[in-house]
């Protein structure tokens, strides 16, 4: 497989500055009218019409970062340890979290279903609720699948589907149009399985990340197609635009005219789909030609946005529980919840997480040597 042994820096900064994303996603959920855990009494419209913009870009672009890391890992290790490697890093995490950290999140969303706080963790304990580590869950299945698949890939009709995406990507838009595979997937099982929640088994949801998984596996076992994301990286993002101004105009207009509900659903989920990739294809060329270096700050970040990401959203539904009963208006509560959960999360991550030995392995980080 040809994966040159580097340091790929794009990968680290994208990681970073998505699971920030999906923090601040979370931060300004009170407030944007949706049914989430806590809400706030005022929503904002402006603040719901910009939110389900951003909601197609950054999950989509972790999927494939884990996708390239998994043909990195596999391509230095043999297959075993990189079962144990994900066990540590993933399952063991994801289990002691669904335990010790989802329950405050169901306990402050309907407190008077519980006596106590503690009365919610001997209810919980044991009922393995992943809240928003539907994430991890994702991961593990997709790292598991990530062995065969990689194996798949060195055999010659593995070789021949790499070499078809190579010639592809050498064109000013062969990549962005490639894209319609995942609009048709998209589509076909969204008429299947019509929901948008979390479960594994909801294949629509599903299937639809484990593309951009496998997309990210296949960019990084030829360095040719890995490189034209970034030289194409102008020519994809006129395509970002032009998907981007489409989802709006259809979101934003009244269409009702066009075809039963059912129809108007299935162009919703291809511009959404459509979107997504296009957003992927962007952040991943401007990424790579731009962000190169690997200063130390971003190593360490690097290494703690994994316990943030776990740790994140019970801060936020334990401090928006609070400051939603405030007698203020949105800016001011959404900007406390955003300020208190970033540094109450980031301080946990850096001061208590960081330097104890047994936080580390409950949170997936390495040993320290």
């Amino acid at each position: 497989m040809e994966v040159t042994p580097q340091r790929y820096a794009e990968l680290d900064w994208l990681r970073v500055i998505l699971i920030v994303a999906v923090f601040m996603h979370h931060v300004f959920m009170p407030f944007n009218g949706d049914n989430w855990h806590i809400m706030n009494s005022e929503s904002s419209k402006l603040l719901d019409d910009t939110m389900v913009y951003f909601e197609q870009l950054r999950l989509p672009v972790l999927f494939l970062i884990a996708g390239a890391g998994s043909i990195i890992l596999l391509n230095r290790i043999s297959s075993k340890a990189f079962l144990l490697s994900k066990s540590k890093r993933l399952l063991l995490p994801l289990l002691l979290a669904m335990m010790f950290i989802t329950p405050p999140q169901a306990y402050f969303e309907a407190p008077e279903q519980y006596a106590s706080l503690l009365d919610a963790y001997q209810q919980r304990l044991l009922i393995f609720d992943n809240k928003h580590l539907w994430f991890i869950e994702f991961l593990i299945i997709f790292m598991l699948l990530a062995i065969p698949l990689n194996k798949a890939l060195d055999t010659s009709p593995g070789q021949s589907l790499l070499e078809t995406f190579e010639k592809l990507s050498h064109r000013p838009f062969g990549l962005m149009l490639s894209g319609v595979v995942l609009v048709s997937v998209r589509c076909f099982l969204k008429l299947y399985y019509p929901e948008q929640d979390g479960a594994i088994e909801n294949l629509s949801v599903s299937v639809f990340y484990l593309v951009f998984f496998i997309t990210g596996m296949l960019f990084m076992s030829r360095q040719a197609i890995w490189q034209s994301v970034a030289r194409h990286r102008r020519v994809n993002l006129y395509g970002f635009i032009v998907s981007s101004l489409v989802f709006y105009i259809y979101y934003l207009g009244d269409f009702s005219s066009i075809g039963s509900l059912a129809v108007r659903w299935q162009i919703w989920w291809a511009l959404t789909a459509l979107l997504s990739w296009a957003g992927m294809l962007v952040l991943l060329g401007y990424a790579g030609h731009y962000l190169n270096n690997s200063p130390a700050w971003l190593r360490q970040a690097n290494e703690l946005i994994y316990p943030f990401y776990i740790l994140h959203q019970t801060v936020i539904v334990v401090l928006a529980y609070y400051i939603v009963q405030w007698d203020a208006g949105i800016t001011l509560k959404s900007l406390s919840v955003l300020v208190l959960a970033f540094t109450l999360t980031a301080g946990l991550c850096y001061f208590l997480i960081r330097p104890t030995t047994w936080l580390r392995l409950a949170f997936g980080l390495k040993q320290r040597a």
